[in-house]
């Protein structure tokens, strides 16, 4: 007998094989890490739950597989798909401001919620690309980026508020870190700047990010702010309210 199709509640863990740190956002919304990961069952199995569409939120030099990949066959995405809509432009005369401080922390990436109100100032029109992508999109949605935790956070942060749900933006967050801190143990390829961490050492890791979280929030204090935030980026009143439709709890 065939597995039926799943409906997790928002937020769940989401087992699509070989995916990483996958779960459902809300409604028809989902997120994950990188779509490499991901086995020709696992590819199966997101069309199983009503996606169509996976949106590729890394930089283009980041979109290649490695090694330690799962062997995919050519068409194994049938009837998804597969959107390239990086949020941040390396081209952007701002760039290196942005990067800058993530650089003095060691690490060659924005890796934080801190850097999620930049990420809207210099490339407001790299973030307007997603949103109007997601509003038209066909079918469930999957946004990733590599880890699946901080560029998919920002949009995913984004959505909720839009959506009202502020109470599932801190555990989507939460959960999303510990998901990739999780893979980091098992991982065939140690990642270059981060490794597995556990206890304290976690928790030093989180409560910062969680913080900034915060304050990015507390920034977009209704869902109407951030209806009007998305329109001053250029996305449409129309465009708006697809997207409040797909994150529908009844969205299919």
């Amino acid at each position: 007998m065939s597995e039926g199709p799943q409906n997790p509640e928002a937020g769940a863990p989401v087992r699509w094989e070989g995916a990483v740190n996958a779960r459902r956002v809300l409604g028809a919304l989902y997120r994950m890490g990188r779509q490499e990961w991901l086995t020709e069952t696992g590819w199966r199995q997101l069309r199983r739950d009503g996606v169509r569409t996976v949106i590729d939120l890394r930089t283009a030099a980041e979109r290649r597989r490695r090694p330690s990949d799962p062997e995919v066959r050519d068409g194994a995405a049938a009837e998804i798909q597969i959107l390239h809509r990086p949020v941040e432009d390396p081209e952007n005369e701002g760039y290196g401001e942005y990067l800058a401080p993530a650089l003095a922390a060691g690490a060659p990436y924005p890796n934080h919620p801190q850097y999620y109100p930049a990420a809207l100032h210099h490339f407001p029109d790299r973030l307007a690309a997603v949103f109007r992508a997601i509003a038209a999109a066909p079918g469930g949605v999957v946004l990733h980026c590599s880890a699946g935790r901080d560029r998919t956070g920002l949009v995913v942060t984004l959505l909720l508020l839009l959506a009202d749900r502020r109470d599932l933006v801190a555990p989507q967050y939460d959960a999303g870190a510990r998901g990739i801190n999780d893979w980091h143990r098992v991982s065939p390829v140690p990642h270059p700047h981060e490794r597995y961490l556990e206890g304290e050492e976690l928790e030093g890791f989180l409560s910062p990010r969680l913080e900034a979280l915060r304050d990015f929030v507390d920034s977009l204090p209704d869902a109407g702010s951030v209806a009007e935030l998305l329109r001053a980026i250029g996305v449409t009143d129309a465009e708006v309210e697809v997207m409040r439709a797909k994150l529908s709890p009844d969205a299919p």
